[in-house]
């Protein structure tokens, strides 16, 4: 059977019929036969994200989704590994559960896995391969903004060093900059009140970075010149620059599970420390944040020629740090760090996720580029999941206060299955 649409890549697959729009040719394409179908496996991925969202008039979120979930499949587009191409047979599935409707329980749990929306939120989009930080491009802002500025942006908080200055603060005696920076916000959480709202947090936003630090406050310096000097990153003389960014990049991510942690704890009526808390828990996790340290494994034992780059050493089909379901086509924050780092081309990590990219069809995750941003100012153990952890604060707080405004608790209910 001939195909009878153009790829969005202008190679033709046929001419176009004149009785039939772009949506009725792909779902005919959709719906061939098996005694239609190509010898190659291969074969069958031919659909862009574009054409499916097209034919089925789903967004792109859900289909990422379903790409998770594994619902859909998806590889590499062979012509450009940015993009994926997708199987049409999964489209049958989509196109029959839109005509037969949904049990209370399948709603339930799709929109607890990567599914459809539960939450209204004004603070970050994810759409089309990006993301927005209160309707601006984020990758944009990273380029000239500080933490300081997304705290602002995202939340409102105003973290001067003149106005959230801590000079009494002394780190706790932790080895890495997580550990010290759970230790300092269970203290605030079982110490004195120090209030709730904005003020309040800007204050706590910081005391988290020189948690993270390991230092105590000069009462001047921005964010990321705190850790710079902290952390003696000296390898590279852009090393403020390059944290500035990384920060601003992992201020907020949408609903995932940390923001989702602090919002529930939030409507709850926790307090500001403990509802921050929840989130830096929840970041702690092997699937979220936790990831990170196990990249930076992965690729020291990558660097020293121990094992194949495109395999996880832990027995995974993906190396830890590699594919987002959200970004099927590739992380924007990991492509502006390794941008930064200047990881394009025929740079040692970039061929190495060109390489993993092509064995699992799978692009490099944000927990790849803290990692390399690690490797590459020969930062401190742990240093990483610092970045994330302290640049996420803002989202937080920003979750937490829209959480707090909405007046709601979050109490989902149980569907019995």
């Amino acid at each position: 059977m001939r195909l009878l649409f153009q790829t969005q890549s202008g190679q033709g697959m046929g001419k176009h019929h004149p009785g039939l729009d772009k949506s009725s040719i792909l779902i005919k394409i959709i719906n061939m036969k098996n005694n239609d179908a190509p010898l190659n496996e291969t074969a069958f991925f031919t659909l862009s994200a574009q054409d499916v969202c097209a034919a089925t008039g789903i967004s792109r979120a859900t289909l990422y989704a379903y790409v998770s979930r594994g619902i859909v499949r998806a590889i590499a587009h062979p012509g450009d590994g940015r993009k994926s191409l997708y199987d049409r047979r999964d489209m049958r599935k989509i196109l029959s559960g839109k005509k037969r409707g949904r049990s209370r329980q399948s709603v339930a749990a799709s929109t607890i896995d990567w599914g459809e929306p539960i939450l209204v939120s004004k603070i970050t989009r994810i759409a089309d391969g990006q993301f927005y930080y209160r309707g601006k491009d984020a990758v944009v802002l990273s380029d000239a903004m500080t933490l300081e500025d997304a705290a602002r942006h995202l939340a409102g908080l105003r973290i001067d060093a003149d106005r959230c200055a801590a000079p009494d603060f002394t780190p706790a005696n932790h080895a890495t900059p997580f550990d010290r920076m759970i230790a300092m916000m269970a203290g605030q959480v079982t110490g004195p009140t120090a209030g709730d709202g904005r003020p309040a947090a800007a204050k706590l936003m910081r005391l988290a970075a020189l948690a993270a630090a390991g230092i105590g406050d000069d009462g001047e310096s921005p964010i990321h010149v705190i850790l710079a000097r902290a952390w003696g990153a000296k390898s590279r003389s852009d090393a403020p620059e390059l944290l500035r960014r990384a920060l601003v990049l992992c201020a907020d991510h949408e609903l995932n599970a940390s923001a989702y942690a602090v919002r529930v704890a939030a409507s709850a009526g926790a307090s500001l420390p403990a509802s921050l808390l929840a989130g830096l828990a929840t970041l702690s996790g092997t699937r979220h944040g936790g990831l990170t340290p196990r990249c930076r494994k992965w690729m020291d034992q990558v660097a020293k020629g121990k094992i194949d780059p495109a395999f996880d050493p832990v027995g995974n089909n993906v190396p830890p740090g590699f594919g987002h379901p959200l970004y099927p086509d590739g992380d924007p924050r990991t492509r502006a760090i390794m941008q930064s780092c200047g990881q394009t081309g025929d740079a040692f990590w970039a061929k190495i996720a060109d390489q993993v990219g092509q064995a699992t069809g799978q692009h490099p995750s944000l927990d790849f580029g803290l990692a390399l941003l690690e490797r590459e100012l020969d930062l401190p153990k742990g240093a990483g999941l610092g970045i994330f952890a302290v640049g996420r604060m803002a989202g937080w707080i920003a979750h937490l206060l829209e959480q707090r405004q909405s007046g709601k608790i979050i109490r989902p209910r149980a569907a019995n299955g």
